[in-house]
């Protein structure tokens, strides 16, 4: 009689492949990791000292079909930060199982990422919320009902039931507002509703998603920072509001309003994110570390 035996949520032999693989084209690596959501790659071009490899060459690597996620690992220099931008994530609604989804994180621990700012498109939820604003994330909410740690657990990467009560790093919230707000932009604290998509919500979905204390709705992160979380990394969220959620304005939504969203606000958000960066100074440094 045969058995269905349970398999590990990431490989250890596929995540050693993909390491010896990133090591091979970077001499060094850096410790802090920007994943970049849809539209937002373009912090990725001011990198100076920027080395790039397509994800697409990395041994176990899932491709991205999005359009709006560029498919690459950059490594360089903002100002004096050594730092990893993700062009392009992929999603569950790819076709991709969720444990698929977070490799690239159990890949950037595995490489020594210790500081993970995550970020996406998202729409708003909250009412005081409008196109154009940012939200650094203080939670989520997996209303994907799907876990990227389902099957066997390895205790050298992380515990079998990992903790969850703290998934974005306080510190790290508290510095991206205060920079949000010394540069004049229009940035707030929310929870974060993670969906499986690829259709956007219902109006009766947003409603209820309001009721359960969402202030904004996307289709990804959530895998994500579990992974982070189960791994040990600090993580810092940060969404942008490209357009609001259904029934909250008279708007169809469209991925290519989306993107265009985020295009208008690309140098506000690249704005923040070196802001956040350039905090390594005195007693900030240990923030991002």
């Amino acid at each position: 009689m045969s058995h269905i035996r349970p398999q590990p949520f990431v490989r250890t032999d596929e995540l050693e492949q993909a390491v010896k693989s990133i090591q091979q084209h970077f001499a060094s690596f850096p410790e802090i990791a920007v994943v970049l959501g849809s539209g937002l790659g373009h912090f990725a071009e001011t990198l100076s000292d920027r080395k790039a490899i397509s994800t697409a060459s990395i041994p176990g690597y899932p491709v991205s079909t999005v359009h709006g996620h560029k498919g690459q690992w950059v490594v360089g220099k903002c100002n004096a930060t050594h730092v990893l931008a993700v062009q392009g994530r992929v999603h569950g609604y790819e076709g991709l199982p969720h444990q698929k989804v977070a490799f690239p994180v159990h890949l950037m621990a595995a490489l020594g990422i210790r500081t993970l700012i995550i970020t996406n498109a998202a729409g708003g939820i909250n009412r005081f919320y409008r196109p154009g604003d940012l939200m650094a994330i203080t939670d989520h909410i997996n209303l994907m009902f799907k876990n990227p740690l389902h099957g066997l657990n390895n205790l050298q990467h992380g515990p079998r039931f990992p903790d969850m009560s703290a998934p974005f790093s306080n510190k790290l919230i508290d510095l991206a507002m205060h920079e949000g707000l010394q540069l004049g932009m229009r940035i707030h604290r929310g929870v974060y509703l993670g969906v499986n998509g690829p259709s956007y919500e219902t109006a009766a979905e947003i409603r209820m998603a309001e009721r359960i204390g969402a202030d904004a709705v996307g289709m990804s992160t959530v895998p994500e920072v579990i992974a982070a979380a189960y791994r040990g990394l600090r993580v810092l969220g940060i969404s942008c509001i490209t357009n609001m959620a259904t029934g909250m304005s008279a708007e169809r939504l469209e991925h290519a309003d989306v993107i265009k969203i985020a295009d208008a606000i690309k140098d506000d958000f690249t704005r923040l994110i070196v802001a956040i960066l350039e905090r390594q100074t005195g007693n900030e440094k240990e923030v991002l570390r």
